[in-house]
């Protein structure tokens, strides 16, 4: 291989690699209802440090036969249906999208293995600007919906 055909590949890869925006993952956990559950749900609060908008569109995991982005709808009368989220969430500039309990979140749907606590899910996050982050998510089965946001782990690009 010549010095040339070198350089141009490296060139190559270098223009074919995407511009990340500065995606944060903190406080990230992972839960189900209990050990024999179908399903179960990824919390986290994104932050975008970068100089432009930026949005969430597709989870995908080992854990689950699929893996979506879902929220809570209010039907009235007391009545919350979950709802998968196509457009994924918008990650603004400067700013943060939290994924909680009764809000967005990442859902896991048929479950390869049950989730336990202390175990690590490992998760790729999709992002339209800074493309895929892995993860790595603790299983935290006694946390209560609230506690903890705003500390704890962070995975960057």
């Amino acid at each position: 291989m010549t010095l040339k055909t070198l350089l141009a590949g490296a060139c190559a890869l270098a223009l074919s690699t995407p511009a990340f925006a500065d995606i944060l993952v903190k406080d990230a956990y992972a839960r189900s209802s209990g050990p024999m559950a179908k399903a179960g749900a990824a919390f986290m609060v994104i932050e975008n440090t970068g100089s432009e908008d930026d949005r969430l569109v597709a989870a995908a995991s080992d854990k689950a036969v699929r893996v979506e982005l879902h929220t809570h709808k209010d039907m009235g009368e007391g009545v919350m249906r979950m709802m998968q989220v196509e457009e994924g969430f918008a990650i603004p500039t400067g700013g943060t999208h939290e994924l909680m309990r009764g809000g967005d979140h990442v859902m896991f749907m048929g479950l390869t293995s049950p989730m336990l606590e202390g175990e690590t899910v490992t998760v790729t996050l999709t992002f339209e600007k800074a493309g895929e982050i892995v993860v790595e998510i603790p299983v935290d089965l006694d946390r209560m919906p609230g506690q903890g946001m705003g500390h704890g782990m962070g995975a960057s690009n």
